[in-house]
């Protein structure tokens, strides 16, 4: 089967999203389907608002059109809400094609924490984007709950997973740092909460690995706290070896992929209660995930590194690949 994925986040973007795309069609591709991706890199793009790392697609329609009719895909996957997406469901419904859609990130959450947008009106556009949908993709059951709360009839179980291999344990020796190591990684954004672990009173040092718009800010605020950009994903491997607990502040993603990575290489996390971490976590021994931010991260430092690489083990890409193929909508 030759199945077409269109997504507005791709390289060279290091996000979740993209990393789990890439897992996906290596996946897809060993079960002998033909894979091909329509990104960005496709397109005249401009840096988006607030968020220059990301990069919009203008007045993609036309060309888009033209690939989706190039590739003669027998499948269509939707990645993405962007201006991509928006046009490859525009051709699919205009040609009463099928197509499946996937939910990566709480949308309505993000917006409203950078404009204030209230979340009725953002689930509302996302409803009318996914709805005409064969099947919308979402991470956890909890996640699909939320969803189908809010009005979302068409949601399939897509669980994520981690490359034990890339990440694994090793040499704990690339953070040199008083210890205990807490570390975060991701975005640098007000939607993934970072300052609740910035501003923590805790032991040994703290260190912070990604990039985002509050990059700079956050790092004069907080000059005890050691910065470090964006990472290869062997380095980052490093990184999560190196650190005695990975510190997950988000309350806003749906699954949290650096949470079993970290995990994969050894290292526990410490986490708010919320759908992600309890999806990821839950009532195992591989991290802690407490109301108390700063509770949690004390103790997990009395989580077993084994107990947490033996957790992420549960999490192979073999079954969330399946599942994929499975939901597709074969146009013949």
């Amino acid at each position: 089967m030759k199945v077409l994925i269109v997504t507005d986040a791709w390289h060279p973007q290091v996000n979740g999203v993209v990393n789990t795309l890439e897992r996906l069609c290596e996946g897809a591709r060993a079960h002998g389907h033909a894979v091909d991706v329509l990104s960005p890199l496709e397109f005249l793009t401009l840096p988006c608002p607030s968020y220059p790392e990301i990069r919009l697609s203008l007045l993609p329609y036309r060309r888009v059109a033209q690939r989706i009719v190039a590739c003669a895909p027998d499948a269509l996957h939707i990645a993405t809400e962007g201006p991509l997406g928006a046009a490859a469901k525009r051709w699919c419904v205009r040609h009463s094609r099928p197509f499946t859609t996937a939910y990566h990130t709480r949308f309505p959450e993000y917006v409203r924490a950078r404009t204030g947008i209230p979340l009725a009106l953002s689930y509302a556009w996302l409803r009318s984007f996914h709805g005409p949908a064969s099947a919308m993709l979402v991470p956890t059951p909890r996640v699909r709950e939320g969803l189908r709360r809010r009005g979302f009839t068409n949601t399939v179980q897509w669980s994520h997973g981690v490359d034990t291999q890339a990440f694994s344990p090793g040499e704990r020796d690339r953070l040199t740092t008083a210890r205990p190591i807490f570390l975060y990684v991701g975005r640098f954004a007000v939607e993934k909460n970072i300052e609740a672990f910035l501003g923590l009173d805790l032991p040994g040092s703290k260190w912070a690995v990604g990039s985002g718009p509050l990059g700079a800010q956050l790092a004069r605020r907080h000059p005890r706290v050691h910065f470090a950009g964006i990472q290869s994903q062997a380095e980052l491997a490093r990184y999560f070896r190196a650190a005695d607990v990975l510190v997950f502040p988000s309350r806003t993603d749906t699954f949290g992929l650096v949470m079993l990575e970290a995990l994969a290489c050894g290292t526990p996390v410490a986490a708010y209660p919320v759908p992600g971490p309890l999806d990821v976590i839950g009532e195992s021994a591989a991290g802690v995930l407490d109301e108390d931010l700063g509770s949690a991260c004390v103790r997990a430092l009395g989580c077993s590194r084994q107990a947490a690489r033996e957790h992420a083990r549960r999490f192979s890409w073999d079954e969330p690949v399946s599942q994929f193929l499975r939901a597709l909508a074969p146009w013949n």
